[in-house]
C-alpha cells in the first residue's frame, strides 16, 4: 500500500470524466488500497480515484468518527438509483480543494448500486453525511467539484487563491 499525491485544483485532470471499470481485479484492489491509505493520511473521509490521477470510476469512503475504529467502504462503478427530493445542507471540503469549505445542498438520502472491493454487486441506502459524501465523491467521477455549486464569483476567488498557492509552492 502506498500513499499517493492528491491532485489539487486547478488541474485539468480533475475535470475528466472517469472510465467504467470492466472488472474488479488485483489491480483495482491495489488502487483502492492506495486510495484508502492516501485518504487516511490526509485526514479525509472520501476520495475518488481521479484525485490520485487514476481516471477510473472508483471511490473510497470512511466516515467513522471513533478513534481507532475504521469502516472503509469501496465503491466501483457507483450509480445513484434514487435521490430524495428533500435536501440536506452540509459544510463540504475537499482534499483536492485544500482549506476551502462551503455549505452545499444535496439530496439527504440516496440509493447507490455499485461493485464492492471483491467485485460483487451491492445496493446501499445512504442518508445524512454518508449520502452527502457519496454524492460528493461521485461528482468527482463526472469531473465536478463541490465549488462548482457555488456562485461564479466565489468559485473564481477560490480557484485564484489555489492557483496563487500552487505557484508560491512551486517557487519553494
Amino acid at each position: 500500500m502506498t500513499v499517493k499525491t492528491i491532485i489539487t485544483e486547478p488541474n485539468k485532470m480533475l475535470r475528466q470524466i472517469s472510465k467504467t471499470v470492466d472488472r474488479v481485479g488485483k489491480q483495482e484492489q491495489n488502487i483502492m488500497n492506495d486510495m484508502m491509505d492516501t485518504m487516511y493520511e490526509a485526514n479525509g473521509i472520501g476520495l475518488a480515484a481521479i484525485q490520485i490521477g487514476v481516471p477510473k470510476r472508483i471511490i473510497v469512503i470512511d466516515i467513522s468518527k471513533e478513534e481507532g475504529k475504521k469502516n472503509p467502504m469501496y465503491f466501483v462503478n457507483p450509480v445513484i438509483k434514487n435521490k430524495d427530493s428533500l435536501k440536506a445542507t452540509y459544510e463540504e471540503g475537499c482534499l483536492s480543494v485544500p482549506d476551502q469549505f462551503a455549505e452545499i445542498d444535496r439530496p439527504r438520502k440516496c440509493e447507490v448500486e455499485y461493485l464492492d472491493y471483491n467485485g460483487d454487486k451491492q445496493l446501499l441506502k445512504a442518508d445524512g453525511l454518508f449520502a452527502t459524501c457519496i454524492q460528493h465523491e461521485m461528482d468527482h467521477l463526472e469531473g465536478i467539484l463541490f465549488i462548482d455549486y457555488l456562485s461564479k464569483l466565489k468559485r473564481s476567488m477560490i480557484i485564484k487563491k489555489l492557483s496563487k498557492l500552487k505557484s508560491n509552492t512551486a517557487i519553494l
